[in-house]
């Protein structure tokens, strides 16, 4: 009981520091409204979108609150709880099933029906509407960007090792050999295969044609022998001289390797191009972004594939100022409201056709990035992967892919456990 009485106790102060859903109007006659996000970069690009809302609505305050990404989560579930969740905020696809499937976040699926009962499909991928669906097949948020992952890599070794760059052309075979003599060349690694998921062998495995959900998420798909060949060529980079290992990981991630100039490529997601730019002056002209190398046997496909994702807006399901907060997520996806956020900067609108007011924030620096590659690759997306299990299989399947890595486990045996993993977790 003293433990139940101490769990309550700091919930209400997580609740408390997480900041309060708005209680309605204020002395100023206004209704004040709290916004949740996670990434500071963004933080300003958000309030621009605020500030545009407000600007027609004047009775109407947004505040945009920034916490770290591993207390977000924990607030925002302490806050529903209590039922005092933020007036809106982000929402990732690692959880949005949890949310939804318990009734936590607004069904979103008629916001639009009043100015066009298929806005949602005239004006959003098939990706950013499946990232914003609950396990009934109804829309639990407004797609706010979208993603894909390329491949960055380091011109000044390129040019010593007498390689050409990076094009549409490259295959898993070229990444190989490149690193090999770039490492040769100047004693830094080549590709920087670290044993992330969306950033790392996620994309290997689709190429090859393998898959790591079945089609309708129900099973794993690490029995398929697509995706275990795939698995077996990416784990086994670790064993070449250009490549570090799991231990070299845990201590520096592959872009502070990267933009210390200690390897030559590795697999970034384009939402932390621009951060990069601006963090890393001394190394523009240094580098550039190309698509990723696609699989040159594949099992089955054409052998190109990126994990595409994307957050979005969502809101609480029994918020006090719902029918105002709808008005706002309903301008945030609005034609207005997503080329506010590209031209930004903060990601790349969900909005079909907006994707070059992103591209276009790039123009500032003198040295340009290939950015265009990124939404190039839109054509071969692969929606990230989720269940409504995932959160309870994902750590099983990190800690036995690290017991691979360090042979503590057979690739055949680490396979089937990660199988076991899946499967089991979403039958429970």
């Amino acid at each position: 009981m003293k433990n139940m009485k101490k769990l309550l106790a700091a919930l209400l102060v997580v609740v408390l520091a997480f900041g309060l859903a708005a209680c309605g109007k204020a002395s100023d006659g206004k209704t004040h409204l709290t916004f949740q996000i996670w990434d500071v970069n963004q933080r300003d690009g958000m309030q621009e979108m605020c500030d545009a809302y407000t600007a027609k609505n004047p009775d109407v305050v947004i505040e945009v609150q920034v916490t770290s990404w591993s207390e977000y989560w924990t607030k925002l579930e302490a806050a529903a709880i209590s039922n005092q969740m933020p007036d809106v905020f982000w929402m990732h696809t690692n959880e949005i099933l949890k949310y939804a499937d318990y009734g936590m976040i607004a069904d979103l699926t008629d916001l639009y029906n009043d100015e066009d009962p298929d806005y949602y499909k005239n004006h959003f991928s098939e990706i950013s509407l499946a990232n914003i669906q609950g396990s009934d097949g109804r829309y639990y948020g407004i797609p706010k960007d979208k993603d894909t992952v390329c491949l960055v890599y380091n011109k000044e070794m390129f040019d010593a090792a007498k390689v050409d760059y990076p094009d549409d052309t490259w295959t898993w075979d070229d990444l190989t050999e490149v690193s090999q003599k770039v490492y040769d060349a100047t004693g830094k690694y080549g590709y920087m295969a670290y044993g992330d998921d969306q950033l790392g062998y996620w994309n290997f495995v689709y190429q090859n044609g393998g898959y790591i959900l079945t089609e309708d998420k129900s099973k794993g798909g690490f029995d398929n022998p697509a995706t275990r060949e795939a698995m077996e060529f990416y784990i086994n980079l670790q064993k070449e001289d250009w490549c570090p290992d799991q231990n070299y990981f845990a201590e520096t991630s592959p872009g502070t390797a990267f933009f210390s100039e200690q390897g030559s490529m590795y697999l970034e997601g384009n939402w932390n191009l621009l951060a990069s730019m601006q963090n890393y002056p001394e190394m523009q002209g240094k580098w550039d972004v190309a698509v990723l190398p696609k699989c040159p046997n594949p099992a089955e496909g054409d052998g190109r594939a990126t994990i595409s994702n994307g957050l979005c807006y969502a809101t609480a399901a029994k918020g006090k100022n719902l029918e105002i907060v709808k008005d706002v997520l309903k301008f945030f996806g609005s034609e207005e409201g997503q080329r506010i956020q590209g031209e930004s900067g903060a990601a790349i609108p969900a909005y079909i056709g907006l994707e070059d007011t992103w591209v276009g924030v790039f123009d500032q620096f003198d040295y340009k990035l290939d950015v265009q590659k990124c939404v190039d690759m839109f054509d071969y997306g692969v929606q990230s992967v989720n269940n409504a299990s995932r959160s309870v299989w994902k750590p099983k399947v990190s800690d036995e892919l690290l017991r691979i890595y360090s042979g503590k486990s057979t690739l055949e045996d680490g396979l089937n456990n990660i199988q076991s993993y899946i499967d089991t977790a979403e039958a429970e």
